[in-house]
């Protein structure tokens, strides 16, 4: 690696660890805390690429981009910074960042990024565009790196005219998502509309849902609940639009490929799918689950609630919890510890009480007969009811579906109708799974009894 590197961090030992790490890859350093040093550094022709935290003593990382840019088009600047909310990567893409790394950040994967802006040649930015107002609405935290490669997707559709399909469990912060790709979007002055069933349940519902949008952004949430006669008419309206008309985004609890044709139209989910973005459930990001009680204890503080802070013990407690309602549950919980708690710190006790009061279900009625003796009686019956006669031949892959296919079933309710979950759950393979859900014709038998 050669060039000369340009670092601007109010951190000492950042600094040293760059400044060494870089110097022994055979590049030349000049490390700083100060962003007024940084700008007369590039203004003065030095440097072959800027590392720059963002908040810094005298300044703004960020807001200095279009200023290096202005002076140096084409120099590139990767940025890193403690702020690990989807604002930050946002707003790193939009002020065009050659790349963005959350703290902690891993030092081998610094310096790959180090030399690949080297290597690349950027073409000038423009300039700089309006900030969208910050909102603490949005908990959309994480330094995880599955959290961490989501805003980096975020930021690189949010510009684009592509319909965007975003799938993940209920509570996860979709619905967020959708909403923070049109805030940050270039149409974010343009209205933001979410399709209700009332909206798209008469003919003329579309054409109103289009006259309301104009050129912002339609939402059609938890879009795979669509009955097929619904779908329909959503597919004729985004057929409507040509090539103009707004931006489409759409949400789903889970994966709608599997599905296709089985309840859920192919031809509207590759007019929803130009993107397609999985947020990961709480349990898969476990690191975040701090950050996220904290912004929760935060906001409840700024909104008028005591201050608290969670135990050593108690935050272990919250990490090691399943958090079926993902990030909304945890904001519940918090909300609900805050108020209830009678001390600054909220013990661990506490934490089980309010968990424990959840998750407790119903009793189990105990019975001394095993299942394999349950089942026994069962086929027994079935060869009585045979009046003599052996059953038809066959019986063995019979008796299977037919013990199968309702343990699928109960399965998947058990686990929320998430796949993965319920795979685990029976221990065979996912792939394995949606094979004998789509040859049992378990989605349909399910649908029915639920119509």
């Amino acid at each position: 690696m050669d060039g000369t590197i340009l670092v601007a961090d109010d951190d000492r030992t950042i600094r040293t660890v760059l400044t060494q790490a870089l110097t022994r890859a055979g590049c030349k350093v000049h490390a700083t805390s100060s962003l007024t040093t940084l700008l007369r550094w590039v203004e003065e022709g030095k440097g072959d690429l800027v590392i720059s935290d963002v908040v810094m003593p005298d300044g703004n990382g960020l807001e200095m981009l279009p200023k290096i840019s202005a002076e140096r088009p084409g120099l590139p600047v990767i940025v890193i910074s403690a702020q690990n909310t989807i604002m930050t990567a946002i707003q790193a893409a939009e002020a065009e960042a050659f790349d963005y790394l959350p703290k902690p950040f891993d030092l081998p994967d610094l310096m790959k990024r180090a030399a690949r802006a080297l290597d690349q040649k950027r073409s000038a930015p423009a300039g700089p565009t309006e900030e969208p107002e910050q909102t603490d609405d949005l908990p959309l935290v994480g330094r995880t790196p599955q959290m961490q490669s989501l805003y980096r997707l975020v930021a690189r559709v949010m510009n684009t005219d592509l319909p965007v399909l975003i799938s993940g469990e209920s509570g996860t912060g979709k619905s967020l998502i959708a909403r923070a790709i049109h805030d940050f979007s270039d149409r974010r002055t343009l209205p933001f509309v979410t399709a209700t069933g009332a909206d798209l349940a008469s003919y003329d519902g579309p054409g109103d849902l289009l006259a309301r949008a104009r050129g912002g952004s339609i939402l059609f949430d938890e879009v795979g609940d669509l009955d097929l006669e619904t779908q329909t008419r959503v597919v004729r309206m985004l057929d409507s639009l040509g090539g103009t008309g707004p931006r489409i985004l759409a949400t789903a609890q889970h994966d709608l490929a599997p599905s296709l044709d089985e309840g859920f139209r192919s031809d509207l989910y590759y007019r929803l799918a130009g993107a397609q973005l999985d947020v990961p459930a709480l349990r898969e990001r476990v690191d975040d689950i701090p950050l996220l009680a904290a912004h929760f204890l935060a906001r409840a503080e700024r909104e008028g609630g005591p201050v608290r802070r969670f135990s050593d013990e108690a935050m272990g407690q919250i990490r090691s919890h399943p958090w079926p309602g993902n990030v909304r549950q945890l904001e519940n919980i918090t909300r609900r510890l805050v108020l209830t708690s009678p001390a600054a710190e909220i013990s661990k006790a506490e934490v089980d009480g309010v968990l424990g009061a959840i998750t407790a279900g119903p009793r189990v009625i105990a019975t001394s007969e095993k299942l394999s003796e349950s089942v026994e009686k069962h086929l027994r019956r079935y060869f009585d009811l045979q009046g003599g006669q052996l059953p038809a031949p066959g019986l063995y892959q019979r008796i299977l579906r037919e013990v199968e296919a309702p343990l699928i079933e109960i399965a998947l309710d058990a686990t929320g109708g998430n796949q993965a979950k319920c795979a685990d759950l029976l221990g065979i393979n996912r792939n394995t799974l949606r094979k004998k859900i789509t040859d049992l014709d378990i989605l349909v038998t399910r649908r029915r009894k639920l119509m």
